[in-house]
């Protein structure tokens, strides 16, 4: 029995003693708190969603399909572990966002989960003041390091240069970015008031800041291109960034250069961005696990973001399920019947000019294959721009029309107005543009004309109203309208 008694009181004090061992090495503070040994953050990331709540043409899941992958293939929870960013243009696009100036979107985002996005150039499509009422009703922040008051040389009051976020027992700082092209790559006027500074600059300016704060891992997340991406790891590598995300030129990027993530998840909801990152907290280092670009694949739905769709799409006009014409097959966005036609159907409400002049960049998706609704040239030309009306001599339209899509003219076998008639240089001609093309003072439309007729018209009316008036149908299709040939 005392035999026993010796062994048991031996095992008691070996098992106290390496009891007290493991608590002393779990100690993090004298209030005993254990240490954390490593913490996993996964990141998703997406950008350019320009309002595409529901599946862009029908090939991905729109942003129910995408939080249902997410909670059945990730694990998605919304908790501490995870974060939720974007790169910016959240919703120009589609009717259902742009009808209602992205309000719509912003709802989707919020019941999405998103801890913050970068402020894109189409952020003020909508005008500044929407692009405010918008972030008031935002659960997570815009960020932008790099947009500045001119006046004053302050961050304006609608961003946020950075935002310290808690994940778990981590602090993660997340800077964000705007696009050096954002002064004429939205409407100019919008931003007019606005500085943007070099991306470096900014960071050099608030990566000391939030590593004051207390950050431990710090995130980019850019409405920039891959290779400005690229250019900024050497000032990341000076704050230990461990991520930079983009976007604005819809590209896919997934890729690691000198310890730094780069991702991109090129546009429309269609895909995302996931990057896994383990942090050490006691000797503060962060290692890359995953980073992979994963598509939005049809086949998952979550019904919390399935209904905020339904009661936005319950609210739209009835207008726009009107149905005005039919095609065949899908006319593509970048094809030539499809630039022609947009040029074209300005003529039908200013008959009396000339020569028509857009952006290709102002069509912002294609028409498919079947009816064709409002709503489907509402998300074709999605912008709230107005035509104006110019006087143009030969050689200042030559001069303006060389970068654009035009109508009433060709430059093929020498320059001449559609009816065969020559442009003179010396002879004047009244040309239709967009407000939008005659702010941008690199194609001198301004300068040539500083007094143009402001016809209060939108671009996409008279396309809608030449549509209506031909009345396609499956018998009699668009396609027997349209002009496939060339016109430079």
């Amino acid at each position: 029995m005392d035999m026993w008694r010796t062994v048991i009181s031996r095992l008691f004090i070996i098992n106290f003693i390496i009891g007290f061992f493991l608590l002393a090495s779990c100690e993090k503070d004298p209030a005993n708190q254990p240490v954390i040994e490593k913490q996993t953050i996964t990141i998703f990331y997406t950008n350019d969603e320009h309002g595409w709540m529901e599946p862009f043409n029908d090939l991905a899941g729109g942003a129910s399909g995408m939080l249902g992958c997410w909670k059945a293939n990730e694990g998605y929870d919304d908790s501490d572990a995870f974060l939720v960013l974007s790169g910016g243009d959240m919703w120009t696009g589609p009717a259902l966002s742009t009808w209602f100036e992205g309000e719509s979107m912003v709802e989707v985002m919020n019941t999405m989960g998103y801890d913050a996005a970068a402020l894109g150039n189409h952020e003020f499509d909508f005008t500044v003041n929407e692009l405010s009422e918008n972030v008031s009703k935002m659960n997570f922040p815009v960020l932008s390091a790099n947009i500045v008051e001119k006046r004053s040389g302050n961050i304006p009051s609608f961003v946020k240069p950075y935002e310290l976020i808690s994940s778990g027992e981590i602090d993660i700082g997340i800077i964000g970015l705007s696009s050096l092209s954002t002064p004429y790559s939205t409407f100019p006027d919008y931003v007019e008031p606005y500085e943007f500074i070099p991306y470096e600059e900014a960071i050099n300016t608030h990566a000391p800041i939030l590593q004051d704060m207390g950050a431990e891992i710090i995130i980019i997340i850019g409405h920039i291109c891959e290779q400005e991406m690229i250019d900024l790891i050497p000032v990341a590598k000076k704050y230990n960034v461990s991520v930079i995300g983009g976007g604005h030129c819809h590209q896919i990027v997934s890729r690691q250069i000198d310890g730094v993530a780069l991702m991109q998840a090129g546009a429309y909801m269609a895909a995302y961005a996931k990057v896994e990152l383990v942090y050490f907290p006691e000797t503060k280092v962060v290692n890359l696990i995953q980073n992979e670009f994963i598509i939005n694949e049809d086949g998952y739905s979550d019904q919390s973001v399935e209904s905020v769709i339904e009661g936005w799409r319950s609210m739209s006009d009835s207008e726009l399920t009107m149905k005005i014409g039919y095609c065949e097959e899908t006319i593509v966005q970048e094809s030539i019947e499809m630039g022609n036609m947009v040029v074209d159907s300005w003529f039908y409400t200013f008959p009396d000019a000339d020569v028509s002049i857009t952006n290709a960049g102002g069509i912002r998706q294609d028409i498919q294959q079947g009816g064709i609704t409002v709503e489907t040239i509402v998300g074709l030309l999605p912008f709230e721009n107005t035509l104006y009306e110019l006087d143009l001599t030969g050689a200042e339209l030559l001069d303006c029309s060389r970068n654009y899509l035009i109508g009433g003219m060709t430059t093929l076998n020498g320059n001449s107005l559609s009816d065969g008639t020559p442009i003179h240089n010396d002879s004047v001609y009244q040309v239709l543009t967009t407000d939008y093309l005659y702010s941008i003072s690199s194609n001198r439309m301004s300068e040539y004309d500083p007094d143009p007729d402001y016809t209060s018209v939108h671009y996409r009316q008279p396309l809608i109203d030449w549509l209506k008036s031909i009345n396609s149908s499956a018998e009699d299709k668009l396609e027997n309208y349209l002009d496939y040939v060339a016109r430079k």
